[in-house]
Formats: structure tokens, sequence, C-alpha cells
């Protein structure tokens, strides 16, 4: 049974620096488009990133341009999130998602979505 989940979120200050992990056990993963999108309560999920089977695709939404970085290291069966110079606006709960049809920005919807990990930034 595949399993992803996340790790790394945490409450920081705005400005700084948050680094997203997720594993995805039982899973082809060097076969599967990767990304993440986030959700804060009241509002629709934003996809925010996503990575293409070989890391040579990558797309971002406007929002986060700049500042996030997604990569992957399939050996591990890692999916990463860098993100830098965070807002308070970043503040959300973050998912990790796998699928193997095309890399999209909102990748909301995949085959395998995990359970999310909180990032709080505050102000």
């Amino acid at each position: 049974q595949v399993q992803v989940v996340e790790s790394g979120g945490g409450l920081v200050q705005a400005g700084g620096s948050l680094r997203l992990s997720c594993t995805a056990t039982e899973l082809t993963f060097y076969l599967y488009a990767m990304g993440w999108f986030r959700q804060a309560p009241g509002k629709e999920r934003e996809g925010v990133s996503c990575i293409s089977w070989s890391g040579g695709r990558t797309v971002y939404a406007d929002s986060v341009k700049g500042r996030f970085t997604i990569s992957r290291d399939n050996a591990k069966k890692t999916l990463y999130l860098q993100m830098n110079s965070l807002k308070p606006e970043d503040t959300a709960m973050y998912y990790c998602a796998a699928d193997p049809g095309p890399c999209r920005e909102n990748m909301a919807g995949s085959r395998y979505v995990g359970q999310g990990t909180q990032v709080t930034v505050s102000s």
C-alpha cells in the first residue's frame, strides 16, 4: 500500500526558511510526477509546485516563484520543497502529491496524497 508522508513543517517568522520533505513508500517513485499544494483555513486548495519524474521540468505558482524550490531524489524516493523568504500568507497545510500523469501547477486530485504538514509563518 502506497503511503505518502510529509515532514518539515513548523512555525517560523516572516522572512525565515523551512524545508519540507516527502517520502513515498511502495511507490515506483521515478515514474511519478510529484508536487505540493496547500490549503489555508477557509480557502480553496492552491497549487504550489510540481516536478516531472526526471526532475527536468518544474512548475511554480506565481505566488511562490523565486522563493520556493522543488527538487527530488529518486534514489531516496524523496521530494523536497525549500521555502525561503516566507510570508504570513504562506501559512497553510502543505500536502505532497504523486501522480502518474503530467506535472501540473495544481497537483490536488493526484492519485496519491499525504496527510499534510502544517506551515505557520508569524508576522
